[in-house]
């Protein structure tokens, strides 16, 4: 059996959509898991947090990351592609949230690393569930690296 985490699990929430972020941050708080989000609406930040950049320098890393494909600037697909192929970064499990269910992206995102995609739900209690669902797998079950 995993160890889980005795601390509260850091999220990294990379979503442009102001609406989704405040839907995941009650999924995350119905699910009930001691955690903090920390959240990003762009990829530059995301990739800025993750490599510790100014002003991120003393931020602490992420257990997981939750990425949105369809955002400005900077796509998921693109900060996807930037982590796995970073040595230090590729460590981090990053589960896609998209609202596509399209069989190319699925195929794609698992092409460029993605630990896992999930479509995100439109129904809130369903969008609460998958949510608790994957935080309980990859906090709680599965053995993550330390940092």
């Amino acid at each position: 059996m995993a160890a889980a985490l005795t601390r509260a699990a850091r999220i990294l929430l990379v979503e442009d959509n102001k609406a989704d972020v405040r839907l995941t941050q009650e999924a995350l708080k119905e699910a009930g898991f001691r955690h903090e989000l920390l959240v990003a609406d762009n990829g530059y930040e995301a990739l800025a947090m993750l490599r510790q950049d100014d002003p991120y320098a003393s931020q602490q890393l992420p257990d997981m990351i939750l990425l949105d494909l369809n955002m400005p600037q900077k796509t998921g697909w693109e900060v996807l592609q930037e982590i796995k192929s970073d040595k230090l970064l590729r460590r981090f499990p990053v589960i896609i949230l998209s609202t596509s269910g399209a069989e190319k992206d699925v195929r794609q995102a698992y092409r460029l690393g993605a630990n896992s995609y999930i479509v995100k739900p439109v129904d809130l209690a369903r969008f609460i569930e998958t949510v608790a669902s994957l935080c309980d797998f990859w906090l709680s079950t599965a053995t993550l690296p330390s940092h």
